[in-house]
């Protein structure tokens, strides 16, 4: 079966300078992860208000030329409410994906080449603690300590280390049991050149597509959080904390309470496609 003249240059345009090859799915979601990072960045030079500001005689109020996403209940803009929220819930979510993926992924790759006893300990510790709901351990823990960023980041890192050191041990358990790791015990390696340079190298696409997953979580389960007051506290507020606040204009369909509930379906969707879709490339590293 061969390529017509139109699916040849569609399919080299789809690929980037970098040698990856995206269709044209995964550069939408990619896209839109690259928009709100910005958005997240440079959230205080374009707001075009001081989100705490009120800014309009009307609660509630319709999008118009000078609101382009309407008011909140309190006649604040929302389109500056939702930019500044990106901060907290993509900063939160990274930071907090980024301490479970890597404390996970170090921990099992480290019980895979040990085994044994470590093996086991880390293996029931951690299952232990992924016996207990995720909502119900945020629930708690933020009731109890209080609500901080660094508390959030702590406690949602903490609830998805188990699902991360699970992934990676049983994609290094498998590495572990090849030729080439017997071939490297034989020459002598230590345990952290067969981690460092024998095992991470062959489960970096997995784990990047584990990782992007359970940010999709962490936004939700903050988002969660938030709606039931045990999130992002005020005077600043993301996307969830938005959602609650103006869960009283969901009556007069205000678009003060849509656009925070799209902006967290845009980026948790576009995570989603463009995992589906990662370039060749990435995915050829893991078979």
């Amino acid at each position: 079966m061969t390529m017509t003249h139109s699916e040849t240059k569609s399919a080299r345009i789809s690929g980037t300078r970098l040698g990856y090859r995206f269709n044209i799915v995964g550069m939408v979601g990619l896209s839109i992860i690259l928009f709100w990072a910005l958005v997240a960045i440079f959230a205080p030079l374009i707001i075009p208000y001081p989100v705490g500001e009120i800014v309009d005689l009307d609660y509630f109020g319709p999008m118009s030329r000078d609101f382009w996403l309407g008011s909140d209940y309190l006649g604040r803009d929302m389109l500056s409410r939702i930019l500044m929220g990106a901060r907290y819930t993509v900063g939160i979510s990274l930071a907090a994906v980024t301490i479970a993926c890597f404390s996970g992924v170090v921990l099992g790759m480290i019980a895979a080449v040990a085994g044994g006893w470590l093996d086991t300990i880390l293996s029931r510790l951690l299952d232990a603690l992924n016996s207990i709901p995720s909502k119900l351990f945020g629930l708690v823990v933020v009731a109890a300590v209080g609500s901080s960023i660094p508390v959030l980041i702590l406690t949602l890192s903490v609830v998805y280390i188990p699902g991360a050191y699970r992934f990676a041990r049983a994609l290094a358990v498998n590495i572990n049991a090849m030729d080439f790791i017997t071939v490297a015990r034989i020459r002598g390696e230590s345990t952290l050149y067969l981690i460092r340079s024998e095992i991470l190298p062959n489960i970096i696409g997995p784990v990047l597509a584990d990782l992007g997953i359970r940010f999709v979580f962490i936004v939700l389960l903050l988002s969660g959080l938030s709606f039931l007051g045990l999130g992002v506290q005020p005077p600043y507020a993301d996307w969830g904390a938005l959602v609650r606040e103006n869960i009283g204009a969901l009556p007069f369909g205000a678009p003060a309470v849509i656009f925070p509930s799209f902006a967290i379906a845009s980026l948790t969707i576009s995570v989603n496609l463009l995992i589906d879709n990662l370039p060749q490339k990435i995915r050829d590293r893991s078979e």
